[in-house]
């Protein structure tokens, strides 16, 4: 091959659909190519014209339109178009010309037809548009996973054994070990047909009935856990991880409605998460000190780096990273109060942020606050509640979870307040919005109860979605700071990176990329009234109110997908190269595919901060670099 041909094979192998195609339909492809130069501003292609010619932009940039002369899309190196009227009539569908001086490889219809019969992925390829590509790209790796394609009543091995909840410990006892489980389940059975009203466990038998030496005739109901986590024979197996995960539970009993069909347990999730994160989440809670949970510690980055290994997606790492630090959180919690004695008045300690929202990964701070009793006394009970949330975020720290730079503690006492005085800041915030204000509160309105009284929390939940979605200008103002933050591509679909500092040319993932998302999902999750916390989760939300077209929908679920799972992977990249992992990310680190996809996603955020500004009337705003 001419060295002109090899360089130009080169250059077309780093880019789908060319960089997965066969080396012989390469090669045919590139023997066949004529090579057109445009100037900036002259027509490529006319609206109706004849065309039998497949378009490779090899150096510089052109815009696509629709009939109507709108913008369609604009693309760059390593881009191609022209495939959808080769697809159907050999007339031009989308006119295109030249943005700038532009270099084009043209390959002839009579080999697009050839790579089409003969290579399913180019034809699976130029079938489809940007975003449905990016679909693509995302659902490729849900089904490479067996976690996520896995129904839990595979995981049945059994039909459910029960009980009546009125029966004895020992009866109970008797019961299991002639069955062999290690869970039993305690039925209602006064109604029509019996109903699931509490679980008892080998674990609970122990530490329940042994360890207190109680009678055998005692009723099982006072030791059972009454209304039980619970799991739908429909769900996922990656869901009953997470379940497990988010309530520290090692049974689960599977619901048809309200009928059991069965119990899974840990046992059985472990033969499909080989990763072990239950198994950390069950160390954490076996610790005595804090020493033991610093050393339990080092086994995080392991778990994250053996998840993302095994092609879980971002959600089920964002969701285990995050119940990996709710547990140590909780862990610390007990271990302050067995050194610091009960608490003098009910309280709930809170998780913010990426945890709130199961969407933590290992380059993460301590994002926290404490909600009181309103019977709380400053001068009576505030040194214990200062103690404690030292001790817990000192334990953090030395667990690996930073302290907020921003002082977004509980150990700072505007954040260890009363209910009464919570709900007073919430109101403030969303009735009396100011801009700088809710850009340093907007945190707050991530939020999940992890320890103690949790409803303390739920009652926050409440009160903002109920005033947020009737609040205009709250709305509004909440929209323009999250314009602040713009995805990191410019006019010509290029990426914009940083221009001086440590992360020069480059640009970083979480500020760029998944922040912004988070920040718009987050404004229409409360615009609708809703109280999830994670952000796959409020787009299902929002869904169901058809404040934003499905296929938009499913545009910003694919773009949230694809940019975690891209920050992800190179954190863990970095984890095993022994480099300490960030989310700033230099463009030629990355692979062509991912290149490719990451301007579609961040094309996707683009688009979504303009109806974000249409929706809520928030202005041009001002954009941050």
């Amino acid at each position: 091959m001419q060295a002109e041909l090899i360089d130009i094979r080169n250059h077309m192998a780093q880019y789908p659909p060319f960089d997965e195609m066969p080396e012989e339909l390469l090669e045919r492809a590139v023997g066949n190519i004529e090579v057109e130069y445009f100037r900036a501003g002259s027509p490529i292609l006319s609206f109706g014209e004849k065309n039998d010619w497949l378009y490779y932009i090899r150096s510089g940039a052109a815009e696509i339109f629709r009939r109507s002369g709108e913008l369609y899309s604009r693309v760059s190196e390593g881009e191609i178009f022209g495939q959808f009227g080769l697809l159907t009539n050999k007339k031009v569908r989308f006119p295109a010309k030249a943005l700038e001086d532009t270099l084009i490889y043209r390959i002839p219809d009579e080999i697009f037809q050839v790579l089409f019969e003969n290579d399913e992925n180019f034809a699976d390829f130029v079938e489809t548009e940007d975003r449905t590509r990016l679909r693509s790209a995302v659902s490729r790796r849900e089904k490479s996973n067996e976690l996520m394609t896995s129904r839990v009543s595979r995981l049945i091995a059994r039909a459910p054994v029960s009980a009546p909840c009125t029966v004895r410990l020992q009866e109970a006892a008797r019961t299991m070990t002639e069955q062999g489980v290690s869970a039993l389940l305690l039925m209602d059975n006064d109604g029509d047909r019996p109903l699931l009203k509490g679980i008892i466990t080998d674990r609970d038998l122990r530490t329940r009935a042994v360890t207190e030496a109680l009678p055998s005739e005692t009723p099982i109901s006072e030791i059972m856990s009454e209304g039980p986590i619970t799991i739908r024979d429909t769900a996922f197996i990656f869901e009953a991880m997470l379940t497990m995960l988010h309530n520290n539970v090692h049974h689960l009993p599977v619901m048809d409605r309200d009928e059991v069909r069965g119990v899974i347990a840990l046992s059985d999730i472990v033969k499909y998460e080989s990763q072990s994160s239950l198994y950390l989440v069950s160390n954490i809670y076996h610790q005595k000190t804090v020493k033991g949970l610093k050393k339990v510690s080092k086994d995080v980055r392991d778990s994250f780096v053996r998840m993302v290994n095994e092609d879980a997606n971002s959600h089920m790492i964002g969701s285990a990273m995050a119940g990996i630090g709710r547990s140590f959180t909780q862990r610390l919690l007990e271990l302050g109060e067995e050194k610091l004695g009960p608490p003098p008045v009910p309280y709930c300690f809170m998780a913010l942020g990426s945890m709130a929202r199961d969407e933590q990964l290992v380059v993460t701070d301590q994002d926290n606050a404490m909600i009181l009793d309103d019977s709380f006394v400053p001068e009576e009970h505030d040194a214990y509640f200062l103690a404690l949330a030292q001790f817990v975020s000192d334990g953090l720290a030395e667990c690996g979870y930073s302290y907020c730079t921003g002082d977004i503690m509980a150990t700072n006492p505007k954040w260890r307040q009363p209910l009464q005085v919570w709900k007073a800041y919430f109101t403030d915030w969303i009735e009396n919005p100011k801009a700088q204000a809710l850009l340093n509160s907007n945190i707050f309105f991530d939020l999940d109860g992890i320890y103690g009284k949790t409803g303390f929390a739920e009652e926050l939940k409440t009160l903002i979605a109920d005033r947020a979605s009737n609040s205009q200008r709250f709305l509004t103002m909440l929209a323009r700071n999250a314009l602040n933050r713009t995805p990191p591509i410019g006019f010509f679909r290029n990426f914009v990176l940083e221009e001086d500092g440590q992360h020069r040319k480059s640009f970083n993932l979480k500020r760029r990329g998944t922040a912004p998302l988070s920040d718009l999902i987050r404004i229409h999750a409360l615009a609708c009234g809703s109280r999830a916390q994670n952000s796959f989760e409020r787009l299902r939300a929002i869904g169901k109110t058809k404040l934003i077209l499905e296929d938009d929908l499913g545009n910003l679920r694919d773009a949230l997908e694809f940019i975690a799972i891209v920050r992800i992977r190179h954190q863990a990249l970095a984890i095993e190269e022994g480099r300490e992992p960030d989310n700033n990310v230099r463009p030629e680190h990355l692979s062509p595919f991912e290149r490719s996809h990451l301007k579609d996603a961040f094309q996707v955020v683009s688009n979504a901060q303009k109806f974000l500004r249409f929706r809520y009337n928030a202005g041009v705003g001002r954009n941050v670099q």
